[in-house]
């Protein structure tokens, strides 16, 4: 059966006479860039910048002490990664006639596009702050993004070097011993070829399972995101390259404004806007956010490049 596409300029298939009222549903990607961040809010009127913080680890006591002898003894040090915090959003408008003539619940649907949006909106500007990370590798020993040709992708074998990465820079596996892997379908496909795969069915009674987590290999669990990072034409040969982010426990960390909520739905109805709306026409329904993402330990990410097989 054939799909007609309406230009919905005015919303003006919402004003005829009859039609079938079940609104279709929408194709929508599943998010997870902002699922593993370190949550810190700031207090109302408490500024726009904040500090995450942590102190250096000591270095090992091997020396032997010698009797009677005070040792040199250690300070303190710290390092901070700081966020300044941004406003994103956005608006629909609604008209009075519209308000009056409607057979859909136009409102309730409106929330939910604007929620869907701010959602993804959020998400992916966190995805593009994570795959900023200096941490990476490049599949099949390729030495840079745009050496990555066809056929350079995903394999075991990349993913036990990306473990093998961060176990020895100690990074700390996420609640339930595991380290994560967020990637895209294409990736999640050439993986699922591989004999040494663990499809989620065959580990799940023992383990929580996260949102959109499809399988495991060697202590790292994937989750799968049509949003996952791809790189359009920057390999050789033009060929897109996607980004995997392999990753552990206080890789990164987000913020927004205590009391506000992270996301607030502002309606405005007819007749709000003064003399700005001399008729009372026009009634707005958005989203604002006010918040900041920031990448806390480089070494507790591998970004993998690769491409994928179609």
């Amino acid at each position: 059966m054939a799909v007609q596409t309406t230009n919905t300029a005015g919303l003006s298939p919402t004003m005829q006479t009859y039609y079938d009222k079940k609104l279709l549903a929408r194709l929508l990607p599943m998010l997870f860039h902002l699922k593993w961040a370190q949550k810190r809010p700031i207090p109302k009127n408490g500024g726009k910048t904040i500090n995450f913080r942590q102190f250096t680890a000591l270095p090992l006591a091997t020396t032997a002490l010698t009797e009677g002898v005070k040792p040199a003894g250690n300070a303190l040090n710290m390092t901070q990664k700081t966020g300044t915090l941004a406003q994103y959003g956005d608006y629909i408008e609604m008209s009075d006639i519209l308000d009056l003539t409607a057979i859909d619940p136009v409102l309730d649907e409106t929330a939910d596009l604007l929620g869907e949006q701010s959602a993804q909106t959020l998400d992916v500007i966190a995805r593009d702050v994570l795959v900023a990370g200096t941490s990476v590798q490049y599949a099949a020993g390729r030495v840079s993004r745009a050496t990555i040709a066809a056929g350079d992708n995903l394999t075991v074998d990349e993913v036990r070097k990306a473990r093998r990465t961060l176990k020895r820079a100690n990074v700390k596996p996420l609640d339930g011993g595991d380290y994560v892997a967020i990637i895209e379908p294409g990736t999640a496909y050439d993986l699922q070829s591989d004999p040494k795969w663990e499809e989620v069915s065959k580990y799940a009674g023992g383990k929580q399972i996260f949102d959109g987590e499809i399988g495991r290999l060697y202590g790292v669990r994937f989750v799968e995101t049509s949003f996952a990072k791809k790189f359009a034409g920057a390999g050789a040969a033009s060929v897109d390259v996607y980004a995997t982010l392999v990753f552990g426990k206080d890789f990164y960390g987000m913020s927004d404004v205590e009391s506000s909520g992270s996301v607030k739905n502002i309606i405005k109805p007819h007749g709000s806007a003064g003399t700005a709306d001399p008729l009372n026409q026009i009634a707005t329904s958005g989203w604002k956010a006010f918040f900041t993402v920031v990448r806390l330990e480089e070494l507790a990410c591998v970004r993998i490049e690769h491409t994928v097989s179609g």
